[in-house]
């Protein structure tokens, strides 16, 4: 009789590891008799908790005890650039969206957009030198904005100084992003943002005002701070949620052996043949113990989503640095990988004839995708073909 030791990823705990084993065991007996399903639980004693409670998370939103205290200044400003950076537009798309209908010109007049295009020419003609505190991209950025459509509608809506600002900040958010898009590794802090805003909209036509906001956009001001001030306020609630996850892979990186040991005195105790079926990082878990471990009754590793080959050649995976080749006791491999799985990798080109890299598509984006391996009946025919 087959063994089949299922081996689950980051953040599952239970009741989801009971429920989560018991669907795999329906979906793999269903293509093959005689299989005797072992699951391996590793997260309940070695996986990631809060040993404190929580002791190093800072205090929520509106204790009086940290600088993001309800009534701290500057917090509603913060999830408005959040909310820019996610699109430079937004302001002057709300701001449009609230325009009257066009009205006819009177005879000679231009249009109320055509000056701050003219000063979008000017300032896209200097260069990236005046938000040079920032980065690159400024000019591009002047030149997109003074061809794009939304300008008129907006200068129909806001009145010049206040559409100069706008402006200003689509501009500054522009080139923010593209620091952020680029994994940059220095962003500029918010007060040389403001004074690089300023200079632009006194650039563009408006009134000294400082680095006062003007007329920002309701909506744009009232959801970006209500989202930004949830998410600080619910902090520990969501640390606690995603933490598993990504302290689950931190633990095991740096205190992996006792879940390897674990896995080593399951395996022990089983008949031959076995076979491993991992997810996520359950399959560097799997794959470290088999390179560490001359398991001879184990004949198949099966990964599904799993990290492994990446951990490998980019010389993080703790049991073998690249190059060194798969150990000769290290069983063959079958490694599934969704295309929509960001979490997913391949083995076959790294280690060539140990590997066999099958895609199975659950026809659901990331992160679903990293998730749905276990309801795809395509996973348990890959498995059931190549099962001992």
């Amino acid at each position: 009789m087959t063994a089949v030791v299922f081996i689950h990823g980051t953040g599952v705990r239970e009741p989801g590891f009971s429920a989560l084993a018991g669907r795999f065991s329906v979906g793999v007996t269903a293509l093959r008799d005689g299989l005797r399903v072992v699951p391996y639980y590793w997260g309940g004693e070695h996986g990631a908790a809060l040993a404190a409670g929580g002791a190093s998370l800072p205090p929520a939103s509106g204790t009086g005890r940290g600088p993001l205290a309800a009534d701290a200044p500057g917090d509603d400003d913060t999830a408005d650039w959040a909310a820019l950076y996610a699109d430079p537009y937004a302001e002057l798309a709300l701001a449009a969206a609230g325009s009257p209908p066009p009205a006819e010109l009177p005879p000679g007049s231009l249009p109320p957009d055509q000056h701050l295009r003219t000063r979008l020419a000017a300032l896209a003609a200097e260069g990236d030198g005046p938000a040079a505190e920032l980065g690159p991209g400024l000019a591009r950025a002047a030149v997109d904005l003074a061809a794009h459509p939304l300008l008129a509608a907006a200068a129909a809506s806001l009145a010049p100084d206040d559409l100069a600002e706008a402006a200003a900040r689509c501009l500054t958010a522009r080139v923010v992003a593209g620091l952020l898009d680029s994994d940059a590794p220095l962003v500029p802090v918010g007060a040389t943002r403001d004074a690089v805003a300023g200079r632009l909209s006194a650039a563009l036509g408006a009134s000294a005002r400082g680095t006062e906001r003007g007329v920002r956009s309701l909506a744009l001001r009232v959801a970006g701070s209500a989202a930004s001030r949830a998410v600080v306020r619910r902090r520990r609630a969501l640390t606690e949620a995603a933490h598993p996850a990504a302290g689950d892979v931190l633990r095991y990186l740096s205190r992996g052996e006792a879940v390897r040991a674990g896995l080593r005195t399951l395996i022990a105790g089983l008949e031959p043949p076995v076979a491993i079926v991992a997810h996520s990082l359950g399959g560097i878990i799997a794959l470290d113990t088999l390179v560490l471990t001359p398991l001879p009754q184990v004949r198949l590793l099966v990964t599904a989503g799993s990290q492994a080959p990446f951990l490998y050649e980019s010389g993080s995976l703790p049991s073998l640095e690249h190059p060194a080749p798969l150990p000769a006791h290290v069983p063959d491999w079958l490694n599934l990988y969704d295309p929509r799985d960001l979490l997913s990798y391949l083995g076959a080109g790294l280690f060539p004839g140990r590997v066999t890299d099958v895609a199975v598509d659950s026809r659901q984006p990331f992160p679903a995708a990293h998730s749905a391996y276990w309801t795809n009946p395509a996973v348990y025919r890959a498995i059931a073909d190549r099962l001992p």
